[in-house]
């Protein structure tokens, strides 16, 4: 793992920032610290009685923010994902106690730029690809005990790759000579496999997305995180949401219309219970926030990026 510092520009920091409405008391959950962009900005609003409780499975995201814990005494810092939220809170006693939570889905720039992270199919490096190197199963091992279907499978539901079986018989065949090590060879036998390439993107993105998403666990995460995330909020509390891709972004706008619309519209509806219990658990804040033209132009990585806010009203 290296340590070399990559810049990192945040997506919608200011957007992000404004929806969570901040009280100069209140105390706040950054579910995705990164590199502390969003961090920052917050505790900047804050007042001397607020507190900002930061979250990352990364350790360099954790070094980061070690160093800003050290100067600010309102931040603390937490290696672990953000879907344990509630587990953390509870144990200090914050639980139903939060003015708002924020999560910044996906990948960051550090770890997309890092090539000896594993993440890119640009630059050669180890292939990694976890989010925290010291835990889980990495790309490489994974790909090199996988099944056919099951690499399939992976890049199916999580790349919405439709060359998904091409490209998994590929890898399997090429495992058999020699096994994968580097992100590149990966990139390369993906790309041979994928007949139709799209105008302007790597022809191993959707892959390479597929695989990271499965070695971090991030779409079950972040089913645990938005519950986690509604049971540590009080009553007004903001949850605020940046997705980056439709698989993500699916899941933010279903779990907010669910808790909106209430438990009473699963139930059957011949099942004679009383409505009450059932009422709506938060209300959306305004339509969808997305990056602007400006933005866009000045980071690319910007341009898929969905914010959406919602309030705890119960």
């Amino acid at each position: 793992m290296t340590t070399q510092n990559f810049t990192h520009t945040t997506v919608l920091l200011n957007e992000a920032v404004e929806q969570l409405a901040i009280m100069a008391d209140g105390c706040y959950v950054d579910g995705t610290f990164g590199r502390g962009g969003h961090s920052r900005l917050i505790l900047s609003r804050l007042g001397k009685q607020g507190q900002l409780i930061g979250f990352d499975k990364d350790p360099l995201a954790i070094n980061t923010g070690n160093l800003l814990m050290a100067e600010e005494k309102r931040f603390s810092i937490i290696q672990n994902s953000f879907a344990a939220m509630k587990e953390e809170l509870e144990k200090r006693g914050l639980a139903g106690k939060v003015s708002g939570v924020l999560l910044d889905l996906g990948v960051s720039s550090p770890q997309l730029d890092d090539a000896g992270r594993g993440f890119s199919f640009n630059q050669d490096g180890p292939l990694d690809m976890r989010m925290n190197p010291l835990s889980g199963v990495s790309a490489k091992d994974w790909i090199a005990s996988a099944s056919e279907d099951e690499i399939s499978r992976v890049l199916k539901e999580y790349g919405e790759e439709r060359f998904a079986k091409r490209m998994a018989r590929a890898v399997v065949q090429r495992r058999e000579v020699k096994p994968f090590e580097r992100t590149l060879d990966l990139a390369e036998v993906i790309t041979v496999a994928n007949p139709a390439w799209e105008k302007g993107k790597h022809p191993a993105t959707r892959a390479f997305q597929a695989i990271r998403i499965f070695v971090n666990n991030e779409l079950s995460d972040l089913e645990h995180g938005l519950q986690a995330a509604l049971d540590v909020l009080a009553v007004g509390g903001r949850l605020v949401v940046i997705s980056f891709h439709s698989l993500e972004d699916r899941i933010v706008k279903q779990f907010m219309r669910k808790q909106v619309k209430g438990e009473k519209d699963q139930l059957p509806r011949d099942l004679p219970i009383q409505v009450e219990p059932f009422e709506a658990k938060l209300h959306i804040i305004g339509k969808p926030i997305y990056a602007s033209e400006q933005e866009v132009k000045n980071n690319p990585r910007s341009r898929s990026a969905v914010l959406r806010t919602a309030e705890k009203l119960r």
